[in-house]
């Protein structure tokens, strides 16, 4: 009987230095699939998709939104004359102005830190 609770003594110490490990799961990289970017690009780089002329709209939308933050202006990428009377040739018009929206949309929330925007 001596010898069966000096055998557990010993067993009970060296379980002390047994841990249950805990899995920790690590979170898949998060994408931001509606904005159609995700988020290991820059920011302001414009969706894969677009056409020149949307990257051109994109881009210029971009520096409005840079221009309207620093001024503290309205934040409406409507105000914009080279929204409302784009750069480029008529039948582009549409897709300038898509372009435009998406990148001032884009630049004011990664000004204002809405981040899951992107």
């Amino acid at each position: 009987m001596k010898l069966k609770w000096i055998g557990l003594s010993l067993l009970i110490p060296s379980l002390a230095f047994v841990t249950p490990m805990k899995a920790h799961a690590t979170p898949a990289p998060a994408t931001s699939l509606a904005a159609g970017v995700a988020q290991d690009r820059p920011w302001d780089a414009p969706p894969d998709e677009f056409r020149d002329v949307q990257r051109q709209g994109f881009h210029d939308g971009i520096e409005a939104a840079h221009h309207d933050f620093d001024s503290h202006r309205h934040a409406d990428a409507d105000d914009h004359n080279a929204y409302r009377h784009p750069p480029v040739a008529r039948e582009q018009r549409d897709d300038y102005r898509e372009g435009f929206r998406r990148g001032y949309e884009r630049a004011m929330a990664h000004l204002r830190g809405d981040h899951d925007h992107n």
